[in-house]
């Protein structure tokens, strides 16, 4: 008998992408979603009925007594209809990371990926040249993955059945305790929602479950100090003595250049830590015996992920770029790459929950203020909120105000509307408009409304 399982949050990009594996792999799947219900996320929502699974209101109809699970994200609370439903009925109820957690380790050769930035490209990076070389992988992506474009939607999955599996291994809600990788990466530690002590040990744990190779930053102090029992291999940008050293980067109209082992290779993506992520890749992918050239070259024509500094489009001479930055090491690394190419910033920044910001608003705000130049502007609204229990004792004006006091030309405004209209009646040719932040699926809409305006 088909096993049913329904998906409370199916527009979330984990859980969409657990929900796709699970019916190809011979499930029935149903789901809900608020932001279907208040008409966002159409293209996800088509996405997903193409495939077969069908969409409820969440109202608590998904959840009948003939599905064997419900599965939740970790922001879903008991108050939502089809977790009341689901505990009415008896019915068991799991977080999103307990069924990655059961997938993942039903294949032999797992590599997880972790780090408090870079996650979800270097995991995209992995399975594409995996795929790519026919080894089979099933890829479990946060991020879209741009060289898979159909016309039902941008996949954020890879499904086979082989031996290999790629996820992203989250440490922001200290899931990151489940896995047990047959292969790990750490690309970095930074500060993201935990203290850097409480990450560290996170990290530290996450090597030391790993059974065959552990790629590790060498460019970064606090992963130097991970011990490894198996294998450790190194990258870096700074050390000629790592494992996998790249030299002589090169901005490029459209990407970057570097050198590895003698040879050139060319990123069809900007910015230093993009040739990070390909060496944490290439890294990972030889302890499956992929030759370091055969990774470097397959990458050459790897596009990119949703949401990663991603041009939306240019009219009237400006560029729109989409980019989901969120945390200090994500701002301060998109930021610097921005600004080694010509051209003003309009900046929007959407923050996302009170927490997160009470915890690294002020850094994130440092952030910006190291690299903005004294035409770029920063613009604010309040700060975003997806429901649930919070206390609003924090304001996006009071981050605003921060980048005031270090001469920075920043603005607060109550709401998009009024921003989408500052930007458009400011922008000039040669400029570049960025849309940063996360977990709010409809800033790519707002992103190609500026565009339309414009």
């Amino acid at each position: 008998m088909t096993k049913t399982v329904s998906f409370c949050g199916i527009s979330g990009s984990g859980m969409s992408a657990l929900a796709q594996i699970l019916k190809l792999s011979g499930y029935e799947v149903r789901g809900s979603d608020r932001s279907f219900d208040q008409g966002h996320d159409t293209s996800q929502k088509q996405a997903l009925e193409s495939l077969g699974i069908k969409i409820y209101p969440q109202n608590g109809s998904a959840v009948t007594k003939d599905i064997e699970c419900l599965y939740t994200s970790t922001a879903v609370e008991d108050s939502i209809p089809d977790v009341k439903a689901a505990i009415e009925q008896n019915i068991p109820i799991k977080k999103r990371f307990d069924l990655l957690a059961e997938l993942f380790h039903s294949y032999a050769k797992g590599i997880a990926v972790g780090g408090t930035s870079g996650k979800t490209t270097t995991t995209a990076m992995i399975g594409y040249i995996l795929d790519v070389l026919k080894q089979k992988p099933c890829v479990i992506n946060g991020g879209l993955l741009l060289n898979y474009d159909k016309q039902k939607g941008i996949p954020n999955y890879i499904y086979n059945r082989g031996d290999i599996c790629v996820i992203e291994a989250d440490e922001s809600n200290g899931s990151i305790e489940s896995y047990h990788p047959y292969i790990s990466v750490i690309n970095n530690i930074g500060l993201d929602h935990k203290s850097l002590a409480e990450l560290q040990t996170l990290f530290q744990n996450f090597a030391d479950r790993t059974s065959q190779g552990v790629v590790i930053n060498e460019d970064c102090d606090a992963c130097r100090s991970i011990t490894v029992k198996c294998k450790k291999i190194t990258f870096s940008l700074l050390n000629p003595q790592a494992d996998f050293y790249a030299y002589d980067l090169t901005n490029l109209p459209d990407g970057i250049s570097y050198k590895l082992n003698g040879k050139t290779y060319h990123l069809r993506l900007i910015g230093s830590f993009n040739v990070s992520n390909a060496l944490a890749a290439i890294a990972a992918c030889s302890l499956l015996g992929i030759d370091a050239d055969q990774a470097a070259t397959t990458l050459e024509t790897f596009l990119g992920t949703h949401r990663r500094l991603e041009v939306i489009g240019k009219q009237n001479g400006v560029t729109v770029i989409d980019d989901f930055a969120h945390n200090p090491d994500k701002v301060l690394a998109s930021m610097q790459a921005l600004k080694s190419y010509p051209g003003r910033l309009l900046i929007m920044f959407q923050p996302h929950g009170f927490s997160p910001m009470r915890f690294m608003g002020k850094e994130i705000i440092d952030s910006f203020c190291r690299t903005m130049d004294k035409d770029d502007i920063l613009l604010m609204p309040e700060i975003y909120f997806a429901g649930g229990t919070v206390t609003r004792d924090i304001s996006s004006e009071d981050f605003i105000n921060m980048a005031k006091n270090q001469n920075k030309q920043a603005y607060f405004f109550s709401s998009r509307e009024e921003i989408k209209n500052f930007i458009c009646q400011h922008a000039q040719p040669g400029d570049r408009i960025v849309i940063m932040g996360a977990r709010d699926n409809t800033l790519p809409d707002f992103c190609r409304e500026i565009l339309q305006k414009l």
